[in-house]
């Protein structure tokens, strides 16, 4: 049957209508979830930045922490200060973390609510100003 006469096939681009559809409502619905190609090379983007396992690293320890210091990044993953700092550096540019000033100190915080979802809810946090359970006061 040809797309023509296939009701619920109206998102198929003219260029894609001599192809065989089984499903014409699983097509549309493949289609619309594409969105138009500027999203979805934001969404690339977004991937590409957590394929990089250090960033992936000091972004799911941010995930989990909340606002957290440079030496406390390079403890927390046995990343080298300066490898961290150049990691939240890039990560600042592409406005996936912000710095915040709390005296001398600088804790960078998650500003992009897309990648916090991607990188999913923080598990196992206690709560703050409690005692880590590997590391009781």
């Amino acid at each position: 049957m040809s797309c023509d006469r296939l009701v619920g096939v109206h998102l198929l681009p003219a260029e894609r209508r001599g192809q065989r559809v089984i499903d014409g409502e699983r097509v549309c619905q493949a289609i619309e979830a594409i969105g138009d190609a500027a999203a979805l090379r934001t969404r690339a983007a977004q991937f590409a930045l957590l394929s990089d396992p250090t960033r992936l690293t000091v972004l799911t320890c941010i995930r989990a922490a909340g606002p957290i210091s440079v030496s406390d990044l390079a403890a927390a993953t046995g990343i080298t200060d300066t490898t961290v700092s150049q990691t939240l550096r890039h990560l600042r540019a592409s406005g996936t973390v912000a710095a915040e000033r709390d005296g001398r100190v600088i804790r960078y915080r998650l500003a992009d609510s897309a990648i916090a979802a991607l990188l999913g809810p923080p598990t196992g946090r206690p709560a703050h100003g409690q005692p880590c359970p590997a590391h009781p006061v």
